[in-house]
């Protein structure tokens, strides 16, 4: 479908990329490099904006409140090489149709461009509410993957809709339910996070409905429940796949009619809060193999997928810079040596792991610039290996720690992982000294 469209960017290189490129998938394009000169023209005959975010005379963000006071019809697509979850949200909630984060292709900007048009068709644009954002520790990243995590935060922000976040344990699950309450419409109200795993099943059930005296022993008064303290507000459940199949059950009434009824109580009060949960596990597994109730699941409207930090290395910089500035180190510096180490590192501990590997070598080395000898063991481990073995070596030391990280060290176990039998599994271990590593083992990430 051919459509009008304008380019707003002060670098006049990419507004001829812009044009280039979309000029050949059938377009008419034109272009800017000021945001304040294009709101000159009348805007009206465009089917589409395309504008950049960081510009000197107008910034992206002022250009699309314009846009959207005299023409609130028009779609506007924002565009930055600085993404956050604070630029999303502003972007998302001034009204943005969509966002995207540079560099990024002609394939992408094309596909872009044909989803908005072909949303238009069948839906007039709505302006939401000017969102607060929280000054309390944020999600941090600007790569693809984080992007397009942040934009799905943002478009469920302000609904009702229960959310299950899914990733690996130190990713930043609770940091992102916090962030929804944040820029939500129930910001001013309760936010209240209950580790499940962290607490027995029979204390979790009073602890999330309450309970009346004399329920149990020990119960000498009544008790509200962690879900009338949420009133108003939002409850998130931490690692909610611990949950027994029987309080998943009492969980799922819960979701179905918003009541609560105190243990050892016949009283029912109608508790008005939302429901967020996370899990490090694979969920589907767990329904599966029978620990996680299927009906509980499906009451879960929306499942966000938060990227490993494997899946966004590129963000490790970013996120060195943020940490030692929190730890109180602005000043140190990581070698670009010791940057490339941290990049190639697998990071099963996640961002977590990332804070606690700077934490230490901050402690443990007074230097002004972080070297790759600084940093922890397991760092020295891959940089004595990666000199010693062929990439195919190094690939399958790797394989191996993973499988016998992953059963705890039980051989047996570990070689059925692998598809290999026990005593070729001990040549290997041999070959790559991997007892060291075990005997070393707290240089190893605990997998909680």
């Amino acid at each position: 479908m051919s459509a009008r469209i304008l380019v707003i960017d002060d670098d006049a290189v990419a507004c001829e990329f812009l044009q280039e490129a979309l000029t050949r998938a059938g377009h008419d394009v034109s272009s800017f490099t000021s945001a304040r000169i294009a709101l000159e023209e009348d805007l009206s005959s465009y089917d589409l904006l395309l504008s950049d975010i960081r510009m000197p005379d107008m910034d992206g963000i002022e250009f699309l409140r314009h846009v959207r006071e005299q023409w609130p019809e028009l779609p506007v697509v924002l565009m930055t090489a600085y993404g956050s979850l604070d630029t999303t949200m502003d972007a998302l909630r001034t009204g943005a149709w969509d966002y995207i984060s540079k560099p990024f292709s002609p394939d992408d900007i094309r596909a872009m461009v044909d989803k908005v048009l072909t949303v238009r068709q069948f839906r007039k644009f709505g302006m939401g509410a000017e969102p607060v954002v929280s000054e309390e520790p944020r999600l941090i990243g600007s790569s693809a993957a984080m992007v397009a995590y942040y934009k799905q935060l943002a478009r469920v922000a302000d609904s009702m809709a229960s959310v299950l976040i899914e990733g690996e344990s130190g990713t930043g699950k609770e940091l992102s339910a916090r962030s929804l309450h944040q820029m939500s419409v129930r910001r001013d109200m309760p936010f209240i996070a209950v580790h499940c795993g962290a607490i027995p099943d029979t204390l979790l059930e009073s602890e999330l409905f309450g309970y009346e005296k004399g329920a149990f022993t020990g119960a000498d008064h009544a008790h509200d429940g962690l879900l009338e303290a949420a009133l108003g507000g939002m409850i998130f459940l931490d690692e909610i796949s611990e949950m027994s199949p029987s309080l998943q059950g009492k969980l799922l009434r819960f979701m179905q009619d918003r009541e609560v009824r105190h243990l050892g109580g016949h009283q029912v009060k109608h508790v008005d809060v939302r429901v967020v949960a996370a899990t490090n596990r694979i969920i589907d597994d767990e329904v599966k193999t029978g620990r996680f109730r299927a009906d509980l699941l499906y009451r879960f409207v929306v499942r966000l997928h938060l990227p490993s930090l494997r899946e966004h290395k590129e963000d490790i910089p970013q996120l060195t810079e943020s940490f030692l500035k929190k730890l109180g180190y602005p000043s140190v510096r990581i070698s670009g040596t010791a940057m490339e180490a941290l990049i190639g590192y697998d990071w099963p501990g996640n961002v977590r792991e990332l804070e606690n590997v700077l934490q230490q070598t901050l402690l443990l080395s007074p230097f002004t610039v972080i070297q790759p000898e600084h940093l922890p063991q397991r760092f020295k481990k891959l940089q004595k290996h990666a000199a010693l073995l062929s990439p195919l070596e190094e690939a399958e030391r790797m394989e191996i720690i993973r499988a016998l990280e992953t059963t705890s060290w039980n051989q047996s176990r570990a070689a059925q992982v692998l598809g290999i039998d026990r005593k070729t599994l001990r040549v290997k271990i041999q070959r790559y000294d991997l007892l060291k590593d075990r005997q070393n083992h707290t240089d190893f990430p605990a997998s909680d």
